[in-house]
């Protein structure tokens, strides 16, 4: 069978091009499972846990007695109480044991651990004593692998059994215990609690704070990326430059596993079927291009995924959240990483935000488009802005090509039809998503821009405009004199090199009462740049 790239569900090595883990897996082998740890996979979803998992667990069997288990194939009835709870554990180590898993146990040991599905009321304490048992008479060192070990933890039972697990794992040099234990999930295990507390109570899980910090890379490298795209390459014959097609989609994903193996599905398998993919030329070669890059993030875009319907209800849920994101993007605010902030700690650990340099950003660039169009579309309801545009889209738009000079004009004088009475803090504050809002309806549909976060302060941010494969770069930027204009227009040439681009767009917020309002075009030096004042 061909191999393709998968998005749905674990991803296997002879099914499916995927990234090689093999470095991954010696690492936490070595720095956590041979030193017996106790330790929690803790990443937003879709992030590889699972596949990571599967593969670890093949990976020990030589040296470790494994027992792999996932918590979502419990369900919420299983919780109802303790003995429930035990009784079904019981089933499933059963289910487990009964394979190769056996050849490694004692044969008493787990026929005892079983029968419990047959004691009446069974406690977590007899059961943890049996585990015990398992694990003192077994011909290896047993490991506990426990993937989506969240998904229980909005009840007090599992609560009450991870409290026994930690108690024999700081214990098992007196009573023979689990080796090393691997839970898998979104939420850090000392942040169960603010699943199954009051908002009023809500207090960090103290009391299971043993699991050793998990620092082994998740995310994928440019180079792993690469090492995936070749692979396909050599069945398949693009003609494509892997390390140029992997660059850019690091570029778009910050290396998000999910994201990266949709990109790479679109390219493969839904392009080709594209009309526009399939005339003139060599077809395979201008669907694995940067052109195929910038189509596939647009419909990925489009699609409701189970990825963004998640970071909506948490973005619900922790309106703080939401609104330190909202003045990430649209403020360009600067906050230093501190974890023991809530937001931050939130937004890190569902995979939302990432630190970089010392500061909190966006986790990654598809994430932040999706999150500006949910935010614009939002606001779009009640904005002059959004409906201004709309009504003037058509003189934007000549033989197919976006007319970003025509653009500006039209904004600079609604901006002061509509906002020009408004004090400076307010401009300073929103002025940049005004802007936004008033060029979404524009590209709507064809285009897409996102807000490069390596360029972002509270002084400047670079927009960087899709449309039809045209790039347009647009400094908006908050005026602070002359001197500081220069600069920043030495910056957006440096930008503009970066890009191949010769020409440039510049929207300043300029408080000078006696500033000039308009547009005009600059030469500096081999470099056109369009300025608009507002």
């Amino acid at each position: 069978m061909k191999r393709y790239f998968n998005t749905e569900g674990c991803c296997k090595p002879g099914i499916h091009y995927m990234v090689r883990l093999d470095d991954r897996l010696n690492q936490i082998k070595r720095l956590y499972v041979d030193r017996g740890k106790y330790f929690v996979i803790n990443r937003g979803r879709q992030y590889g846990k699972t596949t990571t998992l599967r593969l670890l667990t093949e990976y020990l069997r030589d040296d470790y007695a494994v027992i792999a288990m996932d918590f979502q194939l419990m369900s919420t009835a299983n919780f109802a109480s303790e003995q429930t709870f035990v009784v079904k554990f019981a089933a499933y180590l059963e289910k487990l044991l009964s394979g190769s898993e056996a050849e490694d146990m004692d044969a008493e040991a787990v026929g005892s651990l079983v029968s419990l599905q047959k004691v009446q009321n069974p406690s977590l304490d007899v059961l943890f004593r049996e585990m015990s048992r398992l694990c003192r008479t077994a011909k290896k060192p047993v490991v506990l692998m426990i993937d989506e070990v969240d998904s229980a933890a909005n009840n007090q039972v599992f609560v009450d059994f991870l409290a026994q697990l930690r108690g024999y794992y700081i214990d098992r040099e007196q009573s023979p215990a689990f080796h090393s234990v691997i839970l898998a999930g979104v939420y850090d295990i000392k942040n169960l609690k603010l699943k199954i507390r009051p908002k009023a109570e809500h207090q960090y899980n103290s009391p299971w704070n043993i699991a050793a910090e998990f620092n082994v890379k998740m995310d994928f490298s440019a180079t792993q990326i690469e090492g995936m795209l070749q692979e396909y390459e050599v069945d398949c014959h693009t003609g494509m430059d892997t390390a140029a097609m992997a660059e850019q989609i690091y570029q778009y994903t910050s290396g998000y596993p999910y994201l990266v193996s949709a990109i790479c599905k679109i390219l493969d398998e839904q392009l080709p079927e594209d009309e526009s993919f399939t005339g003139n030329g060599d077809t395979c070669r201008k669907i694995w291009s940067g052109e195929g890059i910038g189509e596939a993030v647009k419909i990925l875009l489009k699609r409701k995924l189970p990825l963004f319907d998640s970071m909506v209800r948490q973005l619900d849920q922790y309106p703080e959240l939401r609104d330190m994101m909202e003045q990430i993007m649209y403020e360009g605010k600067e906050l230093s990483f501190s974890p023991d902030i809530k937001p931050i700690n939130l937004g890190i650990m569902f995979g939302f935000l990432r630190e970089k340099d010392g500061r909190v950003v966006i986790a990654n660039r598809v994430f932040e488009m999706r999150l500006l169009n949910l935010f614009i579309t939002e606001e779009a309801i009640k904005s002059n802005s959004f409906q201004c545009s709309e009504y003037d889209k058509p003189r934007f738009i000549q033989s197919g090509r976006l007319n970003m000079k025509r653009v500006l004009e039209k904004f600079v004088e609604h901006f002061h039809e509509i906002y020009g009475e408004n004090d400076e803090r307010f401009i300073e504050k929103y002025g940049r998503k005004f802007f936004l809002l008033y060029l979404r309806p524009i590209i709507n549909g064809t285009g897409n821009y996102y807000m490069e976060a390596q360029t972002r302060d509270a002084g400047r941010t670079d927009l960087v405009v899709d449309y039809r494969g045209e790039q347009f770069i647009v400094e908006m930027k908050i005026w602070r004199g002359n001197e500081y204009n220069e600069r920043g227009e030495d910056q957006i040439v440096g930008y503009l090199d970066y890009f191949h681009q010769k020409k440039g767009y510049m929207l300043s917020f300029n408080f000078n009462k006696k500033k000039e309002i308009g547009v005009k075009t600059i030469a500096v030096g081999e470099k056109e740049i369009v300025e608009a004042v507002v």
